[in-house]
């Protein structure tokens, strides 16, 4: 192998690895998800639908595309993790705050809000570091973790499975 000039210069400055970095764990392997091969899952007839992108069970992160068309609301909600969200196409309105495509919203653990609408047919990806809580006045009305996730996925091909047979 060729060393880059700047490290044949700065070799000497170079610092030892302080610990062994070869994997220990030889099953270790990038993911990918070919979302133009993923099936969308409907998660609310006519209304909502859900591409399971990538559920890391070591973790307890979650990734999904959603899609949602206008007047859709997602009902109120406290993270129990902290989520990320890109916007694609659309609007959603969070909160006080309408976010348009390009727009990047970071939600921190433990943040509670309400319904979340679709202003206009929204697409945009959700990363979860771990569960979400759903409520209403009185009561928990659901929750969605990882888990829950993967089932979602699991099921969705379990279908589409059956129904090529």
């Amino acid at each position: 192998l060729r060393a880059h000039s700047w490290q044949k210069k700065n070799w000497r400055n170079a610092m030892a690895l302080p610990q062994d970095i070869r994997s220990v764990n030889d099953v270790l392997a990038d993911s990918i998800t070919r979302g133009s091969e993923t099936s969308w899952i409907e998660t609310r007839p006519g209304m909502a639908w859900t591409k399971v992108l990538w559920v890391g069970q070591e973790s307890g992160r979650w990734a999904v595309l959603l899609k949602w068309n206008k007047g859709y609301v997602a009902p109120p909600h406290k993270h129990l993790s902290a989520a990320f969200a890109y916007i694609l196409k659309g609007r959603l309105k969070v909160r006080h705050t309408t976010y348009e495509a390009g727009d990047f919203l970071y939600e921190t653990n433990g943040m509670v809000h309400g319904a979340t609408e679709a202003l206009e047919d929204t697409e945009y990806l959700f990363f979860c570091d771990g569960p979400v809580l759903f409520f209403d006045d009185d009561k928990f009305t659901g929750y969605r973790g990882w888990e829950q996730v993967l089932r979602m996925q699991q099921e969705a091909m379990t279908k589409t499975r059956q129904a090529a047979e």
